[in-house]
This record gives structure tokens, C-alpha cells and sequence, in this order.
């Protein structure tokens, strides 16, 4: 009998889920509302998903990757604004006490960092750093198979480093795609079609393409000097851009680094909005 594993993806509107097997084969995928957590609706339709699909299906375990802080006991430690009374939900005590399965709970990035070393762009490495550029940015390092969280489950919060104290604004309230729409937003242009734009040579999109890179770079040098990864990875949306925009961060880094030092190679991630699904189930696989 196939050994399948339950996995899910909770973000800020939506809950995704699908069964991953050995042969990391994601099948009977599905999709419900989070609904912002309204009268704790998320655990509630994580539990009754479990519910139907372990009625129907072999289990061998089940993964949820999700949005904010992930506590050494499964439970949500902390959550920002998107997701209202989030805090505190235990998904991994409900979960095992609803199916007797082992369940790995594991914040989003992580998962995506997880995900593309099982079977993606960071594949085969020892170390692999993540940065996921989208409403914020977030970190995920992996060192010999291992997350490196910290002693609180806050390491690699990345987003909030690089303070100016000149805007007081934070890396990713300069370096997000979101800043980046917002700069767009007065020319009715979207990110995707902005990068396409650049790439013609377009005025004025070469020039904001090539200043949200460099602010991008600022935090990548940071990492790049910190923790010297075999992979850096570049996940969210944009990454859907490959080359290019790995070429266009190499370019705004050289000013920032020594020339020759780093030998990390920066890559894009490869398994897009499915890489979380798989990095649920590879938890589930390195316990």
C-alpha cells in the first residue's frame, strides 16, 4: 500500500491541501476559506478535512505549513494582523488528538525552504537560505537537513532588519513586491507586466525594476555574508522571473560585497505555490 500524507498550506484567505506520497506525487489537491479565522474556522476546517480524508485514505501523517510563528509544540506563537485570533490556536495537539498521526506544524517560509530542498531549486544542497519576497519578506535557512529557527522560533525574521532611522521604514517595507506594486500602482501597472516592460528597455520601468533590486540586494548581502549558503533561494511570485531577476540581484550586489568573496549560488525557487505542500511532508520525513 502507497504511504500518503496529508498536507496543508494556510495563508492569510485560503487553506490548500492535497496527499503527497513516497514518490512525492501531490494528488486530490483542494482548497477552502480561512474566512480571517472568524470563530476559529481555520483549526475547524483543518480538522474536518483531516476528518474526511482519513475516512477515505491510509494516513501516515499529517503536515501543516502556515502563516506566522510556529511554537516547539505545533501551536501558533505568533500571528500578525491578517489572520484576527490566530495566536495560541494548537493545531498539532488538536490534530493528533483527532487521528493518533504524527503532525508537523511549520511556519510558511520554512516550509517553502523545506519544500525546494525536497524536491525543487535548493535539491541536493547542505545549506540553503530562502528569502520569500511578497506583503513582507521572510527567511528560512536550512543547515544539513535541519531548520535553523533560533532559540524562539524567531530567527531569519529578516523582514524587520535594516531599520533606517532616516525613513523609519524596515528592509521589507522598501524591498517587498508589495512596496514595489505600490510604486506602480500610479502607472496602473502591475509587477509582472513591469518586469516584462523592463525588459524591452521601457522608461520608467527599467529604472524602478532596477532600484527595488537594489534594495532587495541590501538584505541578500547581509545574508550572503552571515551565513554563507551553498543556495540562496529567491521564492514568491517573482520568482516566476528566473534569470532575469537572479541576474538583475547579482548585478545590485557587486557594490555591496567584496569582488570574489561569496560563492553562494543565487537561484530561483521551482515548485512555486505547491513548494509549502511539499515542505509539510518533508518535516514529516526528517523527525
Amino acid at each position: 500500500m502507497t504511504t500518503q500524507y496529508l498536507v496543508f498550506d494556510i495563508g492569510g484567505t485560503t487553506i490548500k491541501y492535497g496527499l503527497i506520497d513516497e514518490a512525492l506525487h501531490l494528488s486530490h489537491e483542494g482548497k477552502c476559506l480561512t474566512e480571517h479565522n472568524h470563530d476559529g474556522l481555520i483549526l475547524k476546517q483543518l480538522q474536518r478535512v483531516t476528518r474526511d480524508y482519513q475516512a477515505e485514505y491510509s494516513l501516515a501523517g499529517i503536515g501543516v505549513s502556515t502563516a506566522g510563528i510556529v511554537g516547539a509544540d505545533g501551536a501558533i506563537q505568533y500571528a500578525g494582523p491578517t489572520i484576527s485570533d490566530y495566536q495560541g490556536t494548537p493545531i498539532k495537539a488538536a490534530l493528533m488528538a483527532q487521528t493518533g498521526l504524527p503532525v508537523f506544524v511549520v511556519n510558511d517560509v520554512d516550509a517553502a525552504l523545506l519544500g525546494e530542498q525536497l524536491a525543487g531549486g535548493a535539491k541536493g544542497a547542505t545549506s540553503a537560505y530562502c528569502v520569500a519576497l511578497g506583503t513582507g519578506i521572510g527567511g528560512a535557512y536550512v543547515e544539513d537537513g535541519r531548520l535553523m529557527t533560533g532559540a524562539h522560533a524567531t530567527a531569519n525574521s529578516i523582514g524587520y532588519t535594516l531599520y533606517d532611522p532616516l525613513t523609519k521604514t524596515n528592509y521589507e517595507q522598501r524591498a517587498s513586491t508589495l512596496t514595489l506594486e505600490y510604486q506602480l500602482a500610479k502607472y496602473q501597472m502591475s509587477v509582472k507586466d513591469a518586469f516584462e516592460e523592463a525588459k524591452r528597455g521601457t522608461v520608467p520601468y527599467v529604472a524602478i525594476i532596477n532600484d527595488w533590486a537594489a534594495e532587495v540586494a541590501t538584505g541578500l548581502a547581509s545574508i550572503l555574508l552571515l551565513f554563507d549558503p551553498d543556495i540562496l533561494l529567491i521564492g514568491g511570485a517573482v520568482s516566476l522571473q528566473g534569470q532575469y531577476l537572479v541576474d538583475l540581484l547579482n548585478n545590485a550586489l557587486k557594490p555591496l560585497l567584496p569582488p570574489d568573496l561569496i560563492k553562494t549560488k543565487i537561484t530561483t525557487a521551482e515548485l512555486a505555490d505547491k513548494a509549502q505542500l511539499y515542505g509539510a511532508m518533508a518535516g514529516l520525513l526528517i523527525r
